[in-house]
């Protein structure tokens, strides 16, 4: 879903003569949006799929190897995606001292604050996403501690999953195991 925030941003560079790069990832052909709009504001559009079923088979960050080693430059880079892929683009941005922004708006539940579920350490501090952010430098979020909150309660929306189901098929808990 990162492309549908990216292509606001890359529409106002191309108006403001500003040429750039797009590289759209996913797992497949079927998870790609905005293909065609991007095409239309992208200065030049890569394609990558894990299975190679759309453009080049492989991750963005192997697209975006190529494309610096074939000598490309770029000013900076802005990531939008997947907690892991925007993880692997800054550390492979870092390595050629590329600015890099990735935007946190996943990690959003209220907009305030107040919840603290968007929490996460940029530069070693504590920052609350949904007011100090989304966007923050990529080489200074850690990646590893926002993707271990983002799994905390993965077991628990996975067991409401299941009693969700349950319900649905008409199994009635008499226990009190189903809340």
């Amino acid at each position: 879903v990162g492309t549908a925030p990216v292509y606001p941003q890359v529409k106002w560079l191309k108006e403001q003569g500003v040429e750039v790069d797009v590289i759209i990832g996913a797992k497949n052909r079927d998870m790609l949006i905005y293909t065609e709009e991007m095409e239309r504001v992208a200065s030049r559009l890569y394609i990558t799929t894990d299975d190679g079923s759309a453009g080049s088979k492989g991750l963005v960050t192997a697209k975006l190897e190529e494309l610096i080693a074939a000598g490309n430059h770029y000013d900076e880079c802005v990531a939008i995606g997947p907690m892991i892929m925007m993880k692997f683009v800054a550390l492979t941005t870092k390595k050629y001292s590329l600015k890099t922004t990735v935007s946190l708006n996943a990690l959003m539940v209220d907009g305030t604050g107040m919840c603290g579920a968007c929490r996460v350490t940029v530069a070693g501090k504590t920052r609350f996403t949904c007011v100090e952010g989304p966007e923050f430098d990529a080489h200074e979020v850690d990646f590893d501690e926002a993707m271990r909150r983002q799994g905390m309660y993965r077991n628990l929306e996975q067991r409401a999953l299941a009693i969700r189901k349950e319900r649905e098929e008409g199994h009635k808990c008499r226990i009190g195991l189903d809340k």
